[in-house]
């Protein structure tokens, strides 16, 4: 279903790098539900809704989750664990805003629209909770929880945005499966989803992405369950 909205803080003056794609959009009521396209029909995951707070101003952005892939548990897990670590990525991908790429190149975030975190970390969240939601691993970890771990997934953020020349979604992330302890890359690949979007508004915007995100997740937790 399409996400309900909650009212949410803009990003500071100081953090706005690149320009505003539209600085001031009406905050609308919250849309009736109808089905994703794609996603929800191919693995019944969900854009994440979140609640529409009272007393929210008409300048206040829409606030978008993403979603983990749904539980698909199966017998015989592997005797690993691996750690997971937030993705980098460029500036612009540093932010919790909504980015289009337009038909020149150049960055601009989307006004009215905003994701629940900071893309990285939100992005390492959803991974994380795929990983975990297969059952085939012994343990998922970020960091920061000091999990001994037997191997280390860093990944880059290289595209997550709306290409309004093209009209799609598109997710392209960059990932390398780490030993621990000798540092060697066991291997490494890229993953790339185009997803087409009607308009580029926040509504579409975030579902084509999630869908885009959704498909991006369900070939890294396949690769990341057989890579050795």
């Amino acid at each position: 279903m399409l996400p309900r909205a909650r009212g949410g803080l803009s990003l500071p003056d100081s953090e706005r790098t690149v320009p505003e794609r539209m600085t001031r959009l009406p905050l609308s009521p919250a849309l009736p539900g109808r089905p994703l396209p794609g996603r929800i029909l191919r693995a019944g995951a969900l854009l994440a809704p979140l609640a529409l707070l009272g007393g929210c101003g008409g300048g206040t952005p829409l606030t978008f989750d993403l979603a983990a892939l749904p539980g698909q548990a199966r017998a015989g897990g592997a005797a690993r664990s691996i750690v997971v670590s937030e993705p980098v990525g460029l500036q612009p991908m540093e932010a919790d805003r909504i980015i289009v790429r337009e038909p020149g190149g150049s960055l601009s975030f989307l006004g009215g629209g905003q994701w629940a975190d900071r893309l990285p970390r939100l992005i390492q969240t959803r991974v994380i909770q795929s990983l975990e939601n297969t059952g085939r691993l012994r343990s998922v970890s970020r960091p920061s929880d000091k999990v001994p771990s037997d191997y280390q997934l860093v990944s880059e953020i290289r595209e997550f945005d709306v290409n309004s020349g093209t009209g799609e979604a598109v997710v392209d992330l960059s990932a390398k499966l780490i030993a621990e302890g000798t540092g060697r890359v066991v291997n490494a690949r890229v993953f790339t989803a185009r997803v087409p979007v009607k308009k580029v508004d926040p509504q579409s915007a975030a579902a084509g992405l999630d869908a885009a995100l959704g498909q991006v997740l369900a070939d890294l937790v396949r690769w990341v369950n057989t890579a050795r």
